[in-house]
């Protein structure tokens, strides 16, 4: 446990001290949220643009911790020789990966607590929520995210992760439902955009937390376990250590 305690610390530090990190994991969905709540551009169909924003938000600043985030900060591990070298100690890699893991959640806590304070500064009103409802689907989201994230970081050199997960993040921006509606999307994308984590994990939220813009009969749990299961397999399969 001391060796689970003590790693998962530095894991904390060391994503706290990327600069990078920061600004994309947390900085831009504050500049996001603010920016779209404050104009009035957004076909989201509701009275107040941060009532939509909030849930979408919150969306994606649980892929870009734990997408984007692990693995690029693990392709470069693993590129660099420290994942080998890490993998060979008394920690071994299960403490490894759990550590990464529990740093994330993290993470992810305190990106949650600021969002949401800066949400509701901006009017949003969350009270009539199933936080319940939405944990679970950020739990099922993240293990979905982190397992497209080590499946780049396992197969790809660190420069390729770089590029490769920024512009699947750009990707699912676009069509996971976060800034604009996916009933706003064209009819062909729509069935594609709800497949995917980011918009299964979108319609949950907005179920959850808003209330709006999900259709009746919305299958965005079994896409949230189905990703659960799938992208972590897939990594665990492919991952190479070195």
């Amino acid at each position: 446990m001391k060796a689970l305690a003590g790693q998962t610390r530095a894991e904390l530090v060391l994503t706290l001290r990327r600069g990078e990190s920061v600004l994309l994991t947390l900085l831009i969905p504050i500049l996001l949220l603010v920016f779209f709540s404050s104009v009035d551009i957004l076909p989201v169909g509701v009275k107040d643009p941060v009532d939509f924003l909030a849930p979408g938000i919150l969306a994606l600043a649980v892929m870009s911790t734990a997408m984007v985030g692990l693995g690029i900060a693990t392709g470069f591990e693993r590129q660099y020789g420290v994942l080998k070298r890490l993998g060979s100690t008394p920690l071994g890699r299960p403490r490894l990966l759990g550590a990464k893991t529990i740093s994330i959640v993290a993470v992810e806590v305190l990106q949650v607590a600021v969002l949401v304070a800066v949400a509701v500064a901006l009017g949003w009103d969350p009270l009539h929520s199933s936080f319940g409802a939405a944990a679970a689907a950020i739990l099922l989201a993240t293990v979905g995210f982190a397992g497209l994230g080590l499946l780049m970081a396992g197969t790809l050199r660190g420069e390729v992760v770089l590029a490769a997960a920024n512009g699947l993040y750009l990707l699912l921006l676009l069509l996971g439902g976060m800034v604009v509606p996916l009933s706003k999307l064209p009819g062909a994308l729509r069935p594609i955009a709800r497949a995917l984590p980011a918009g299964a994990l979108s319609d949950a939220l907005h179920q959850s937390l808003g209330g709006t813009h999900v259709p009746s009969g919305s299958t965005y749990w079994l896409v949230l376990a189905a990703w659960a299961i799938a992208a972590p397999v897939a990594a665990a399969a492919t991952f190479r250590w070195e």
